[in-house]
């Protein structure tokens, strides 16, 4: 392996353990869920779930779970509600 590869592998190290330096704008992911699989997508600080909770709650299991996941790479008024 070379040495400029080397030096990437020890940097994207350090940037994985450096989770402030990241901020999500968008993200969409299928979550398992107990009964069925739910698309959760992040947009610009606003969370959106296919599940019927959060149809009539506005925030729900999955959507909560991520916001714990990615608590370090969120905006602040989105991640202090889990």
């Amino acid at each position: 392996m070379d040495y400029g590869m080397i030096s990437k592998i020890e940097k994207a190290k350090r940037y994985a353990e450096q989770r402030d330096r990241i901020r999500f704008q968008s993200l969409e992911v299928t979550f398992d869920g107990d009964n069925n699989p739910h698309t959760v997508r992040y947009d610009n600080g606003a969370w959106t779930c296919d599940c019927s909770f959060f149809g009539s709650r506005g925030v729900c299991s999955h959507t909560m779970a991520l916001e714990r996941i990615l608590a370090e790479m969120l905006p602040e008024s989105v991640s202090s509600r889990s």
